[in-house]
């Protein structure tokens, strides 16, 4: 089922993945400024009564980001049920590296390490210029080939075809016992 709900299973190339990432995040921005305008012209409503859209609003930016991330990674070749767990468990250690050690982070307000930065930009780097892979429609398999390979070419001057052509018209197409 999560190979459905995060993409898994899908492959998304790097123009698609960038095209769609610019998309998301200028629907999202849009979807922000709607909500802030709706809740300003009610002038009746608190600040408090906005924060459920944006909560919602931020999960669904979340689930689409990360599902965006998962196609590109399987499209590279990667394994997403690796490299995302990864990924995210490297960004809570640093998070927890720069508030436990505050001289260590960007500067005091900042909860990143410059370690940290650098290997999220990597990841971005690489997930917007690495190639493709080349996948194989079937997975390989140790069995013996199912389909027998055409034979060499024969050195005569006849290929197989006129050779065969040739016996049938000379009769050669059967033993006929007499």
């Amino acid at each position: 089922m999560l190979g459905f709900l995060f993409g898994f299973n899908a492959r998304l190339g790097r123009l698609h993945f960038f095209l769609a990432s610019l998309v998301l995040g200028i629907v999202m921005v849009a979807l922000c400024f709607a909500i802030g305008a709706h809740f300003y012209n009610n002038k009746s409503l608190s600040i408090a009564q906005m924060a459920w859209p944006l909560i919602w609003l931020g999960i669904i930016f979340l689930i689409s980001s990360l599902s965006l991330q998962c196609m590109r990674i399987r499209d590279i070749g990667w394994d997403p049920v690796c490299v995302m767990p990864t990924w995210i468990a490297i960004s809570i250690v640093d998070h927890l590296i720069a508030t436990k050690f505050p001289a260590l982070s960007y500067d005091p307000l900042h909860t990143g390490t410059v370690v940290g930065g650098l290997l999220n930009i990597g990841m971005w780097l690489a997930l917007l210029f690495w190639p493709s892979a080349q996948y194989v429609m079937r997975p390989p398999s140790f069995d013996f080939p199912s389909e027998q390979p055409d034979p060499p070419p024969r050195r005569g001057g006849e290929s197989a075809a006129s050779s065969r052509m040739a016996r049938v018209a000379n009769g050669g197409f059967g033993r006929r016992s007499g």
